[in-house]
Protein backbone atom coordinates (compact mmCIF):
# COMPACT_ATOMS: atom_id res chain seq x y z
CA UNK A 1 0.00 0.00 0.00
CA UNK A 2 1.40 3.36 -1.06
CA UNK A 3 0.59 5.15 2.18
CA UNK A 4 2.60 2.78 4.34
CA UNK A 5 6.26 3.48 3.80
CA UNK A 6 8.39 2.79 6.78
CA UNK A 7 6.76 4.07 9.96
CA UNK A 8 3.45 2.31 10.11
CA UNK A 9 1.87 1.54 13.43
CA UNK A 10 -1.42 -0.32 13.69
CA UNK A 11 -3.84 -0.52 16.59
CA UNK A 12 -6.46 -3.27 16.25
CA UNK A 13 -9.69 -2.92 18.22
CA UNK A 14 -11.90 -6.00 18.09
CA UNK A 15 -15.50 -5.98 19.28
CA UNK A 16 -16.36 -8.89 21.55
CA UNK A 17 -19.68 -8.95 23.43
CA UNK A 18 -19.95 -5.16 23.51
CA UNK A 19 -16.44 -4.77 25.02
CA UNK A 20 -13.25 -3.65 23.32
CA UNK A 21 -10.14 -5.81 23.42
CA UNK A 22 -7.11 -3.80 22.41
CA UNK A 23 -4.04 -5.30 20.78
CA UNK A 24 -1.17 -3.01 19.82
CA UNK A 25 1.06 -3.97 16.92
CA UNK A 26 4.04 -1.68 16.35
CA UNK A 27 6.71 -1.65 13.67
CA UNK A 28 8.77 1.06 15.35
CA UNK A 29 9.83 2.24 18.77
CA UNK A 30 7.81 5.47 18.47
CA UNK A 31 5.39 6.22 21.29
CA UNK A 32 1.73 6.13 20.29
CA UNK A 33 -0.28 8.96 21.81
CA UNK A 34 -3.81 7.59 22.11
CA UNK A 35 -6.41 9.84 20.49
CA UNK A 36 -9.89 9.97 22.01
CA UNK A 37 -12.78 9.67 19.61
CA UNK A 38 -16.50 8.96 19.77
CA UNK A 39 -17.52 5.81 17.92
CA UNK A 40 -20.64 6.14 15.80
CA UNK A 41 -23.13 3.42 14.92
CA UNK A 42 -21.12 2.32 11.90
CA UNK A 43 -18.14 1.68 14.14
CA UNK A 44 -19.97 -0.09 16.91
CA UNK A 45 -21.55 -2.50 14.43
CA UNK A 46 -18.26 -3.64 12.93
CA UNK A 47 -14.66 -4.51 13.66
CA UNK A 48 -12.46 -1.45 13.76
CA UNK A 49 -8.82 -1.07 12.83
CA UNK A 50 -7.03 2.18 13.58
CA UNK A 51 -3.93 3.01 11.58
CA UNK A 52 -1.50 5.80 12.48
CA UNK A 53 0.21 7.25 9.43
CA UNK A 54 2.95 9.87 9.37
CA UNK A 55 4.42 9.32 5.92
CA UNK A 56 1.89 11.00 3.63
CA UNK A 57 3.47 13.60 1.38
CA UNK A 58 3.21 17.17 2.63
CA UNK A 59 4.06 19.79 0.02
CA UNK A 60 5.46 23.01 1.49
CA UNK A 61 6.25 26.26 -0.28
CA UNK A 62 6.21 30.05 0.15
CA UNK A 63 3.97 32.59 -1.55
CA UNK A 64 3.66 36.37 -1.34
CA UNK A 65 0.55 38.50 -1.65
CA UNK A 66 0.81 41.40 -4.04
CA UNK A 67 -0.20 43.72 -1.18
CA UNK A 68 -1.94 43.79 2.20
CA UNK A 69 -4.58 46.31 3.26
CA UNK A 70 -3.09 48.29 6.16
CA UNK A 71 -5.51 51.22 6.47
CA UNK A 72 -7.25 49.27 9.24
CA UNK A 73 -4.05 48.37 11.06
CA UNK A 74 -4.52 48.47 14.81
CA UNK A 75 -1.34 50.47 15.42
CA UNK A 76 1.12 52.98 14.02
CA UNK A 77 4.34 51.30 12.90
CA UNK A 78 7.65 53.03 12.31
CA UNK A 79 11.25 51.81 12.27
CA UNK A 80 13.82 49.95 10.25
CA UNK A 81 16.17 46.99 10.63
CA UNK A 82 18.26 44.64 8.49
CA UNK A 83 17.57 40.91 8.35
CA UNK A 84 19.93 38.33 6.88
CA UNK A 85 17.05 36.50 5.16
CA UNK A 86 14.26 39.04 4.61
CA UNK A 87 16.47 42.04 3.76
CA UNK A 88 15.94 45.62 4.86
CA UNK A 89 12.60 45.81 6.65
CA UNK A 90 11.10 49.30 6.85
CA UNK A 91 7.82 50.61 8.30
CA UNK A 92 6.43 54.14 7.91
CA UNK A 93 3.05 55.51 8.90
CA UNK A 94 0.78 58.05 7.17
CA UNK A 95 -2.20 59.69 8.85
CA UNK A 96 -4.52 62.68 8.91
CA UNK A 97 -5.19 64.89 11.94
CA UNK A 98 -8.11 67.13 12.90
CA UNK A 99 -8.22 69.68 15.75
CA UNK A 100 -10.71 69.19 18.57
CA UNK A 101 -11.60 72.90 18.38
CA UNK A 102 -11.54 75.62 15.74
CA UNK A 103 -11.77 78.50 18.19
CA UNK A 104 -8.84 80.27 19.91
CA UNK A 105 -9.08 83.41 22.03
CA UNK A 106 -8.08 86.47 20.04
CA UNK A 107 -5.69 87.54 22.82
CA UNK A 108 -3.94 84.16 23.09
CA UNK A 109 -0.24 83.80 22.25
CA UNK A 110 1.32 80.71 20.65
CA UNK A 111 3.81 78.76 22.79
CA UNK A 112 4.69 75.45 21.11
CA UNK A 113 3.44 72.42 19.18
CA UNK A 114 4.45 68.87 20.07
CA UNK A 115 3.58 65.38 18.90
CA UNK A 116 2.94 62.73 21.56
CA UNK A 117 3.21 59.08 20.46
CA UNK A 118 1.96 56.56 23.02
CA UNK A 119 3.57 53.13 23.03
CA UNK A 120 1.20 50.20 22.47
CA UNK A 121 3.67 47.52 23.72
CA UNK A 122 4.50 46.11 20.28
CA UNK A 123 8.08 45.99 19.04
CA UNK A 124 10.18 43.83 16.78
CA UNK A 125 13.95 43.30 16.74
CA UNK A 126 16.63 45.06 18.76
CA UNK A 127 15.37 47.89 20.99
CA UNK A 128 18.87 48.48 22.41
CA UNK A 129 19.72 50.34 19.21
CA UNK A 130 18.62 53.93 18.70
CA UNK A 131 15.62 54.69 16.49
CA UNK A 132 14.82 57.87 14.62
CA UNK A 133 11.51 59.45 13.64
CA UNK A 134 11.19 62.09 10.92
CA UNK A 135 7.85 63.92 10.85
CA UNK A 136 7.00 64.98 7.29
CA UNK A 137 4.13 67.05 5.90
CA UNK A 138 1.97 65.15 3.37
CA UNK A 139 1.41 67.23 0.22
CA UNK A 140 -1.38 65.28 -1.51
CA UNK A 141 -4.84 64.22 -0.44
CA UNK A 142 -4.78 61.12 1.71
CA UNK A 143 -7.25 59.15 -0.42
CA UNK A 144 -6.85 55.59 -1.76
CA UNK A 145 -6.23 55.27 -5.48
CA UNK A 146 -8.84 52.72 -6.54
CA UNK A 147 -10.92 51.39 -3.65
CA UNK A 148 -11.58 52.02 0.03
CA UNK A 149 -8.21 50.82 1.30
CA UNK A 150 -4.59 51.78 1.50
CA UNK A 151 -2.05 48.97 1.28
CA UNK A 152 1.43 48.24 2.57
CA UNK A 153 2.66 49.17 -0.93
CA UNK A 154 0.73 52.47 -1.18
CA UNK A 155 2.71 55.66 -1.79
CA UNK A 156 1.91 59.25 -0.75
CA UNK A 157 4.02 62.33 -1.51
CA UNK A 158 5.41 64.44 1.32
CA UNK A 159 7.62 67.49 1.78
CA UNK A 160 11.27 66.60 2.31
CA UNK A 161 11.70 69.15 5.10
CA UNK A 162 11.13 67.87 8.64
CA UNK A 163 8.29 69.19 10.75
CA UNK A 164 9.96 67.40 13.63
CA UNK A 165 12.88 65.05 14.27
CA UNK A 166 13.54 62.73 17.19
CA UNK A 167 16.24 60.20 18.04
CA UNK A 168 15.38 57.92 20.92
CA UNK A 169 16.03 54.66 22.72
CA UNK A 170 12.79 52.67 22.41
CA UNK A 171 11.16 51.62 25.66
CA UNK A 172 7.96 49.97 24.38
CA UNK A 173 7.28 48.02 27.58
CA UNK A 174 8.73 50.28 30.25
CA UNK A 175 7.86 53.65 28.75
CA UNK A 176 4.56 55.46 28.36
CA UNK A 177 5.13 57.70 25.34
CA UNK A 178 7.60 59.89 23.50
CA UNK A 179 7.18 63.62 22.88
CA UNK A 180 8.57 65.28 19.76
CA UNK A 181 8.77 69.08 19.47
CA UNK A 182 7.60 70.30 16.08
CA UNK A 183 9.00 73.36 14.35
CA UNK A 184 7.60 76.70 15.51
CA UNK A 185 6.87 77.97 12.00
CA UNK A 186 4.41 75.12 11.46
CA UNK A 187 2.82 75.50 14.89
CA UNK A 188 2.48 79.26 14.51
CA UNK A 189 0.84 78.86 11.12
CA UNK A 190 -1.81 76.46 12.45
CA UNK A 191 -2.39 78.71 15.45
CA UNK A 192 -2.83 81.90 13.42
CA UNK A 193 -5.19 80.33 10.86
CA UNK A 194 -7.46 79.10 13.64
CA UNK A 195 -7.21 82.27 15.70
CA UNK A 196 -7.96 84.51 12.70
CA UNK A 197 -10.76 82.14 11.57
CA UNK A 198 -9.19 81.39 8.22
CA UNK A 199 -10.10 77.79 9.10
CA UNK A 200 -13.41 77.11 10.85
CA UNK A 201 -14.26 73.47 10.01
CA UNK A 202 -12.74 70.08 9.19
CA UNK A 203 -13.05 70.45 5.41
CA UNK A 204 -11.05 73.66 5.43
CA UNK A 205 -8.50 72.15 7.77
CA UNK A 206 -8.01 69.09 5.51
CA UNK A 207 -7.50 71.39 2.53
CA UNK A 208 -4.84 73.27 4.46
CA UNK A 209 -3.10 70.35 6.15
CA UNK A 210 -3.29 66.95 4.39
CA UNK A 211 -1.60 64.95 7.14
CA UNK A 212 1.79 63.72 8.31
CA UNK A 213 4.17 60.86 7.63
CA UNK A 214 6.32 59.23 10.32
CA UNK A 215 9.49 57.88 8.73
CA UNK A 216 12.61 56.12 10.07
CA UNK A 217 16.06 57.38 9.18
CA UNK A 218 17.90 55.71 6.30
CA UNK A 219 20.77 54.86 8.67
CA UNK A 220 18.59 53.18 11.30
CA UNK A 221 19.14 49.48 12.00
CA UNK A 222 17.35 48.67 15.20
CA UNK A 223 13.68 47.88 15.64
CA UNK A 224 10.18 48.58 14.43
CA UNK A 225 8.01 50.10 17.14
CA UNK A 226 4.23 50.13 17.52
CA UNK A 227 2.44 53.26 18.73
CA UNK A 228 -1.20 53.60 19.67
CA UNK A 229 -3.80 55.06 17.29
CA UNK A 230 -6.04 56.05 20.21
CA UNK A 231 -6.73 59.77 20.56
CA UNK A 232 -6.02 59.39 24.29
CA UNK A 233 -2.47 58.23 23.65
CA UNK A 234 -1.34 59.74 20.35
CA UNK A 235 -1.98 63.36 19.30
CA UNK A 236 -0.46 66.72 18.44
CA UNK A 237 -0.81 69.21 21.28
CA UNK A 238 -0.73 72.96 20.69
CA UNK A 239 0.18 75.06 23.73
CA UNK A 240 -0.71 78.72 24.00
CA UNK A 241 -0.94 81.37 26.70
CA UNK A 242 -3.63 83.81 27.67
CA UNK A 243 -3.15 86.82 29.94
CA UNK A 244 -5.33 87.25 33.00
CA UNK A 245 -5.41 90.19 35.36
CA UNK A 246 -2.66 88.73 37.51
CA UNK A 247 -0.73 86.18 35.44
CA UNK A 248 -0.26 84.35 32.19
CA UNK A 249 -2.12 81.02 31.99
CA UNK A 250 -0.97 78.22 29.71
CA UNK A 251 -3.65 76.29 27.87
CA UNK A 252 -3.70 73.76 25.09
CA UNK A 253 -5.87 71.87 22.64
CA UNK A 254 -5.24 68.60 20.87
CA UNK A 255 -5.12 67.78 17.18
CA UNK A 256 -6.14 64.14 16.92
CA UNK A 257 -5.87 61.32 14.38
CA UNK A 258 -8.89 61.41 12.07
CA UNK A 259 -10.70 58.12 12.68
CA UNK A 260 -14.13 59.19 11.43
CA UNK A 261 -13.68 59.82 7.71
CA UNK A 262 -14.38 57.05 5.19
CA UNK A 263 -12.17 55.79 3.59
CA UNK A 264 -9.90 55.90 6.63
CA UNK A 265 -7.06 58.40 5.98
CA UNK A 266 -4.41 56.20 7.57
CA UNK A 267 -2.05 53.40 6.56
CA UNK A 268 1.27 51.76 7.31
CA UNK A 269 3.78 51.36 4.52
CA UNK A 270 5.72 48.13 5.13
CA UNK A 271 8.44 46.90 2.78
CA UNK A 272 11.32 44.42 2.74
CA UNK A 273 14.07 45.14 0.22
CA UNK A 274 16.90 42.91 -1.00
CA UNK A 275 15.93 39.61 0.65
CA UNK A 276 17.72 36.35 -0.15
CA UNK A 277 17.70 35.34 -3.82
CA UNK A 278 14.85 32.76 -3.62
CA UNK A 279 12.48 35.32 -2.06
CA UNK A 280 13.27 37.83 -4.80
CA UNK A 281 11.48 35.50 -7.21
CA UNK A 282 8.13 36.07 -5.48
CA UNK A 283 7.04 38.79 -7.90
CA UNK A 284 3.44 37.61 -8.32
CA UNK A 285 0.97 36.14 -5.84
CA UNK A 286 0.47 33.11 -8.10
CA UNK A 287 4.15 32.12 -7.76
CA UNK A 288 4.94 29.33 -5.30
CA UNK A 289 8.51 29.00 -4.09
CA UNK A 290 8.94 25.31 -3.34
CA UNK A 291 10.84 24.49 -0.15
CA UNK A 292 13.18 22.31 -2.20
CA UNK A 293 14.29 25.50 -4.00
CA UNK A 294 14.88 27.46 -0.80
CA UNK A 295 17.12 25.39 1.45
CA UNK A 296 14.17 23.12 2.40
CA UNK A 297 12.61 26.06 4.21
CA UNK A 298 9.39 28.04 4.02
CA UNK A 299 8.96 31.64 5.10
CA UNK A 300 6.41 33.89 6.80
CA UNK A 301 6.54 37.67 7.13
CA UNK A 302 3.57 39.70 8.27
CA UNK A 303 3.13 43.24 7.02
CA UNK A 304 4.80 42.31 3.74
CA UNK A 305 2.49 39.37 2.99
CA UNK A 306 4.85 36.39 2.80
CA UNK A 307 3.13 33.17 3.85
CA UNK A 308 3.99 29.50 4.25
CA UNK A 309 1.86 27.36 1.93
CA UNK A 310 0.95 23.71 2.65
CA UNK A 311 -0.77 21.12 0.45
CA UNK A 312 -1.61 17.45 0.82
CA UNK A 313 -1.38 16.05 -2.73
CA UNK A 314 -1.49 12.36 -1.74
CA UNK A 315 -4.40 12.42 0.70
CA UNK A 316 -6.60 10.42 -1.70
CA UNK A 317 -4.08 7.57 -1.65
CA UNK A 318 -5.85 6.51 1.54
CA UNK A 319 -8.30 4.85 -0.86
CA UNK A 320 -5.54 2.30 -1.59
CA UNK A 321 -6.08 0.87 1.88
CA UNK A 322 -8.54 -2.05 1.62
CA UNK A 323 -11.91 -1.49 3.25
CA UNK A 324 -14.07 1.50 4.07
CA UNK A 325 -12.53 4.09 6.36
CA UNK A 326 -12.50 7.65 7.58
CA UNK A 327 -10.03 10.13 8.99
CA UNK A 328 -10.48 10.32 12.77
CA UNK A 329 -7.69 12.72 13.55
CA UNK A 330 -5.09 14.71 11.67
CA UNK A 331 -2.37 16.96 13.06
CA UNK A 332 0.18 18.92 11.07
CA UNK A 333 3.47 19.62 12.82
CA UNK A 334 5.76 22.40 11.58
CA UNK A 335 9.12 23.15 13.17
CA UNK A 336 10.72 26.60 13.14
CA UNK A 337 14.29 26.36 11.87
CA UNK A 338 16.70 26.15 14.81
CA UNK A 339 18.51 29.43 15.61
CA UNK A 340 16.20 31.41 13.30
CA UNK A 341 14.49 32.97 16.32
CA UNK A 342 15.64 34.63 19.53
CA UNK A 343 14.52 37.22 22.08
CA UNK A 344 14.48 39.92 19.41
CA UNK A 345 12.94 37.81 16.64
CA UNK A 346 10.30 36.09 18.69
CA UNK A 347 8.08 33.13 17.91
CA UNK A 348 4.41 33.90 18.49
CA UNK A 349 2.20 31.47 20.38
CA UNK A 350 -0.42 31.40 17.62
CA UNK A 351 -0.54 31.65 13.83
CA UNK A 352 -3.73 31.98 11.78
CA UNK A 353 -4.52 29.37 9.13
CA UNK A 354 -6.26 30.39 5.90
CA UNK A 355 -7.42 28.49 2.83
CA UNK A 356 -6.32 29.61 -0.65
CA UNK A 357 -7.16 28.27 -4.08
CA UNK A 358 -4.69 27.25 -6.78
CA UNK A 359 -4.15 30.94 -7.65
CA UNK A 360 -3.42 31.79 -4.00
CA UNK A 361 -6.61 33.80 -3.65
CA UNK A 362 -7.93 33.72 -0.08
CA UNK A 363 -11.19 31.82 0.14
CA UNK A 364 -11.73 31.38 3.88
CA UNK A 365 -10.24 31.11 7.33
CA UNK A 366 -9.80 27.43 8.13
CA UNK A 367 -12.21 27.69 11.06
CA UNK A 368 -12.78 29.81 14.13
CA UNK A 369 -10.98 27.24 16.26
CA UNK A 370 -8.15 26.08 13.97
CA UNK A 371 -4.86 27.82 14.62
CA UNK A 372 -1.25 26.83 14.49
CA UNK A 373 -0.40 26.55 18.20
CA UNK A 374 3.21 26.66 19.39
CA UNK A 375 4.05 23.56 21.42
CA UNK A 376 6.88 24.23 23.87
CA UNK A 377 6.48 21.09 26.02
CA UNK A 378 9.98 19.87 25.15
CA UNK A 379 11.62 23.23 24.75
CA UNK A 380 14.59 22.19 26.92
CA UNK A 381 15.43 19.64 24.21
CA UNK A 382 15.02 22.25 21.43
CA UNK A 383 11.92 20.40 20.28
CA UNK A 384 9.55 23.24 19.45
CA UNK A 385 6.88 23.05 16.78
CA UNK A 386 3.56 24.46 15.64
CA UNK A 387 0.69 22.01 15.48
CA UNK A 388 -2.60 22.37 13.62
CA UNK A 389 -5.65 20.14 14.01
CA UNK A 390 -6.88 19.40 10.48
CA UNK A 391 -9.29 16.48 10.80
CA UNK A 392 -12.30 18.13 9.17
CA UNK A 393 -10.29 19.81 6.40
CA UNK A 394 -8.46 16.58 5.53
CA UNK A 395 -11.69 14.59 5.52
CA UNK A 396 -13.13 17.06 3.01
CA UNK A 397 -10.06 16.61 0.78
CA UNK A 398 -10.24 12.84 1.17
CA UNK A 399 -13.93 12.72 0.26
CA UNK A 400 -13.30 15.13 -2.62
CA UNK A 401 -15.75 17.61 -1.13
CA UNK A 402 -12.98 20.18 -1.45
CA UNK A 403 -10.72 20.98 -4.42
CA UNK A 404 -7.48 19.01 -4.12
CA UNK A 405 -5.64 22.09 -5.43
CA UNK A 406 -6.67 24.08 -2.36
CA UNK A 407 -3.88 24.87 0.08
CA UNK A 408 -3.41 26.21 3.58
CA UNK A 409 -1.33 29.27 4.34
CA UNK A 410 0.06 30.42 7.68
CA UNK A 411 0.26 34.06 8.75
CA UNK A 412 0.30 35.87 12.10
CA UNK A 413 -3.19 36.66 13.35
CA UNK A 414 -2.57 40.43 13.11
CA UNK A 415 -0.68 40.20 9.82
CA UNK A 416 -1.53 43.78 8.74
CA UNK A 417 -0.35 45.35 12.02
CA UNK A 418 2.96 43.58 12.67
CA UNK A 419 6.27 42.76 10.94
CA UNK A 420 6.94 39.35 12.54
CA UNK A 421 8.97 36.89 10.47
CA UNK A 422 9.39 33.12 10.72
CA UNK A 423 11.59 30.54 9.01
CA UNK A 424 9.97 27.10 8.96
CA UNK A 425 11.31 23.67 8.14
CA UNK A 426 9.72 22.43 4.93
CA UNK A 427 9.46 19.00 3.43
CA UNK A 428 12.81 17.36 2.77
CA UNK A 429 14.38 18.83 5.92
CA UNK A 430 15.34 15.50 7.50
CA UNK A 431 14.08 14.81 11.00
CA UNK A 432 12.90 18.43 11.25
CA UNK A 433 10.66 18.32 8.20
CA UNK A 434 6.98 19.18 8.30
CA UNK A 435 4.91 16.06 8.92
CA UNK A 436 1.26 15.10 8.94
CA UNK A 437 0.12 12.61 11.58
CA UNK A 438 -3.12 10.84 10.71
CA UNK A 439 -5.36 8.46 12.60
CA UNK A 440 -7.31 6.52 9.98
CA UNK A 441 -10.12 4.22 11.00
CA UNK A 442 -11.13 1.19 8.88
CA UNK A 443 -14.56 -0.08 9.87
CA UNK A 444 -15.51 -2.42 7.05
CA UNK A 445 -12.61 -4.34 5.53
CA UNK A 446 -13.00 -5.97 2.13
Amino acid sequence: MKVFLNKLRALHIIMIGGLFTIVVISCSDDIYNDTDFVAGETFTDSNIRLILIDTLTVSTSTMKFDSLATSESTRILTGKYSDAVFGTVRASSYMQFLPETYTIDSEAVFDSLVMVLGYDNYYYNDTLQKNTIHIKKIIENLNPESDDYFYNTSKISYDEDDLGFYEYNPRPLAGDSITIKMIDDFGTDIFSKLQEKDIVNSDEYRDYFKGIALLPDETDNGSIIGFSKSSENTYMRLYYSTETEYESEQEYFDIQINATTTPIPFFNSITAEDPITPLQGLTDSKVNLESSDSNNESYIQSGVGIAMRVQFPSITSLYDIPGSGTILDGTLKIKPVAQSYNDNLKLRDTLAVYVVDQNNDLTETLSSTSYAILNRDNQEFNDIYYEISLSYYLEELYLKDRDIDDALILLPVDYNSTVDRFIMSGNGNGENETILELTYGIYDED
